[in-house]
């Protein structure tokens, strides 16, 4: 078997992949494909955790949250979140896969509270870590949460999992010309003015020198093709 590119990865799912064709919610059928492809990653023998978007769940009650304090409306993005963590960790769990879910906001009747070095060990151990909550701050992004994350626990790369194959020269879907980017460093990132990821979670990862890697979540078999160092997505790196 070839030796896996990555040792210990984060990887950051938006809370919308877990729709499929939904308005909004949970797609019981793509959440078990993501888990599918999870549980192939972990066979491999990498160490991996997990950092997942609540947009699926919010995107219900948006319409109902304008106007309000934006902190307050950060805390329930932060909630759902939850909800989707447990999701996921369910479905693994029934997959055969040991998850764990940790919480960056105190909800201890449901899930345990994040402390590093009890996720550092549940890594060790081969267990899936799962990071809830975001940072556990308004104002910050699920993105920022997996930079930070990532870095905390000495991931090797973030992958940002994505409804696109990677980072274009200019959007694909309106410029049939547009061309992906296989490599692309930080600087040249910014200076295309090539949205990656948010502002503050590509400074981190850029300053910690911690590489991401943008991908497909929808396309079969990508993440297994990420981590075995294939030619899939954009790797954007120092």
């Amino acid at each position: 078997m070839t030796t896996p590119a990555y040792k210990r990865v984060l990887l950051k799912l938006s809370g919308e992949a877990l729709m499929g064709d939904d308005p909004y919610g949970i797609n019981r059928a793509t959440i078990e494909r993501m888990v599918a492809d999870v549980s192939e990653v972990a066979q491999l023998g990498v160490e991996l955790a997990i950092v997942i978007g609540g947009g699926n769940i919010f995107r219900g009650v948006a319409p109902g949250a304008q106007g309000m304090d934006r902190a307050t409306a950060d805390y329930m993005g932060m909630l759902a979140t939850v909800m989707n963590s447990l999701a996921l960790a369910d479905a693994m769990r029934q997959a055969g896969m040991v998850a764990r879910v940790m919480s960056a906001i105190g909800i201890e009747q449901v899930v345990e509270p994040y402390v590093r070095p009890k996720a550092l060990q549940y890594l060790e151990e081969g267990k899936i870590v799962i990071f809830a909550a975001g940072t556990g701050n308004p104002f910050f992004t699920t993105d920022t949460a997996a930079a930070l994350r990532g870095a905390e626990i000495g991931a090797q790369v973030v992958l940002k999992a994505t409804k696109v194959d990677g980072v274009y020269s200019a959007d694909p879907k309106k410029d049939p010309a547009a061309t992906r980017y296989s490599t692309i460093t930080f600087d040249e990132a910014i200076a295309k003015h090539l949205q990656v990821m948010d502002a503050t979670a590509f400074a981190l990862c850029r300053d910690q020198k911690l590489p991401i890697k943008v991908f497909s979540i929808v396309k079969p078999g990508s993440l297994k093709r990420v981590i075995m160092g294939e030619d899939e997505g954009t790797l954007v790196h120092v």
